[in-house]
């Protein structure tokens, strides 16, 4: 039987033979190459400087088993420990720049696919289901407060509003209403300078309002969290008219559905 180093074995001269799983698997590396590693990585040598000296690209896992059981001074493996940190930082900034690359590459095709969206919804029938299904999910309804009420901490959304109310009903901006829910340790004035400007309004607009007393003694997290701007106007018919839309469409759908079931 051939003598044992570990998981190694020497069955001929030139032959390095690695024993696994009950049977021999003969590979073509010379012992002495062996040993040039085994006394690489005892001076302290990563398995990336060690195939650079060796001039030969042989994988880790086979490198680290030639190693398993070689022993380093402290001074050494702390040298490989560093060496695998700083190494593992930037990979992981790599990945990151990687991965934000992926997700603009995404969002552009996204943009491309919504923009012939866009095109395909600009008939009032359709605009006006867009409203009202937003409606549905955001404004308040008419058992619980008479007449058009939308709040959200989002501008996207509020935007998206007002635009689709001018286009839909003629509702300009200069005739809503606004105040904004905030937490006790935000600045009122500074929030309404931010809402009037991304929504397109006027200072003049907003009704005065007072912090939400639960928040007292608590700071706010977020520090882009702007408090809900609630959007208001006149117009109950209006309001009464997108809350009916959405079971329309739903009937409409269901009797098209059993329609096609029936052909």
């Amino acid at each position: 039987m051939c003598p044992a180093v570990g998981y190694l074995y020497y069955a001929q001269p030139n032959i390095f033979t690695w024993n696994s799983l009950g049977y021999d698997i003969v590979m073509a590396y010379p012992h002495n190459l062996v040993r040039q590693v085994q006394q690489l990585r005892s001076r302290g040598f990563t398995y990336s400087e060690i195939r650079d000296d060796i001039g030969i690209k042989i994988s880790k896992g086979t490198l680290s088993g030639w190693c398993e059981h070689i022993i380093m001074p402290k001074q050494q493996r702390e040298r490989i420990q560093k060496i695998n940190t700083r190494n593992l930082a930037r990979g992981r900034a790599s990945a990151r720049i990687n991965q934000k690359r992926r997700r603009a590459e995404f969002f552009r095709d996204l943009e491309k696919k919504n923009k012939l969206l866009v095109s395909e919804i600009q008939t009032a029938h359709v605009l006006k289901a867009l409203l009202a299904m937003l409606y549905l999910g955001e404004g308040s309804k008419y058992k619980s407060h008479k007449g058009l009420s939308l709040g959200s901490s989002d501008p996207v959304i509020l935007q998206l509003y007002l635009v689709l109310l001018e286009r839909c009903f003629r509702v300009e901006r200069k005739d809503v209403k606004a105040r904004v829910s905030y937490r006790a340790d935000q600045d009122i004035k500074e929030l309404e300078a931010y809402w009037a400007k991304a929504l397109g309004i006027g200072r003049d607009q907003f009704y005065k309002t007072i912090p939400d007393p639960r928040t007292i003694g608590k700071p706010t997290r977020d520090s882009k969290y702007r408090g809900v701007c609630v959007l208001s106007s006149k117009g109950t018919g209006i309001q009464l008219e997108l809350e009916s839309i959405p079971s329309s469409i739903l009937k409409g759908l269901w009797f098209s559905g059993k329609t096609n079931q029936w052909h």
